[in-house]
């Protein structure tokens, strides 16, 4: 009886990457190493498109826009002590713009209106495409 423990993995031995269908010495298993195409810069020839971008795939996805007025950090025991007509102080000051978020991202800076008895807001101030990818790096 053998003490070597049965293991239906197996390591190949160090191969170059082309295909191999030969089966490896000691075993009863054909099988191959992988080899994998070079990815590099192939996003942007994605359906031969160049370096071009279709955007036609993504402009029916939705997104979630959110506006801050502003924030404010307080106490657990002064959050349990609020009831209504409770007044909390925000950092912002009054007049301020206020941010836009489009999914978490700030995309603008604006103002609220009224728009036939409905806030609205009026973007004042737009963060540029090359601004917003350089806050995510």
């Amino acid at each position: 009886m053998s003490t070597t423990p049965s293991n239906s993995f197996s390591t190949a031995p160090q191969q170059d990457d082309t295909m191999s269908t030969t089966p490896q010495s000691g075993t009863n298993k054909d099988y191959a190493r992988a080899s994998f195409q070079n990815l590099e810069g192939s996003a942007a020839n994605a359906g031969g498109l160049g370096n071009e971008f279709n955007l036609d795939v993504i402009l029916d996805v939705a997104v979630t826009l959110s506006m801050e007025v502003g924030r404010a950090r307080i106490p657990i025991r002064n959050l349990l002590q609020l009831n209504q007509g409770s007044v909390v102080e925000l950092e912002r000051a009054a007049g301020e713009p206020l941010d836009v978020y489009a999914n978490g991202t700030l995309i603008a800076h604006g103002e609220v209106v009224v728009v036939n008895e409905k806030f609205g807001v009026r973007l004042t101030d737009v963060v540029s495409p090359a601004e917003r990818i350089r806050k995510l790096k």
